[in-house]
Formats: C-alpha cells, structure tokens, sequence
C-alpha cells in the first residue's frame, strides 16, 4: 500500500508478545527489526513528502523490506510463544 507505516506489530499482531520479547532479548531480531523500521521508515518518507526518487531505488528498498520481514518472521515461527508472553 502506498504511503503506509507497515509495522512488524500491526503486520503480525499474532506475535506482538513474541515480538517485545525478542526486541529485548535476541540481538540478531534485534538488529534486523531495527534495519526492518529504518527501511520503511525511508519508503514512507519517499512517499509521503513525494520526493523524486528512481524507481529501481524504490524497488529496492521495497525488496529488502520484504526480505527483512520474512526473515523476521521466521525467527518469529521458530520461537513461537516464549513462557510468560502473552499474545
């Protein structure tokens, strides 16, 4: 969708107890979740402020978003629900 935060919690509100929990304590989700909000938080502003930008650069960024959450959630699928997060 043009123009639209796509947070990992609202993407995934399934995990939103496992998603907290590893921000905390996984240094790789960590990592990825901060690269993961830096990207769309770039593709937003593109889009909001409607700043000329190539389109294969925009594709990119789009691409590597989606990479990002993929590999976010399958650190997501394989944790699952740790003892003591509520989802």
């Amino acid at each position: 969708m043009y123009g639209v935060r796509h947070h990992l919690a609202q993407e995934f509100p399934e995990f939103r107890g496992t998603i907290n929990y590893l921000k905390k304590n996984d240094d790789e989700f960590a990592r990825l979740l901060n690269q993961y909000h830096d990207t769309d938080k770039k593709i937003y502003g593109f889009e909001q402020q409607m700043q000329p930008v190539a389109d294969n650069y925009m594709e990119q960024l789009k691409k590597w978003r989606l990479q990002l959450k993929d590999r976010l959630y399958a650190i997501l699928r394989r944790t699952g629900s740790p003892t003591g997060v509520t989802e």
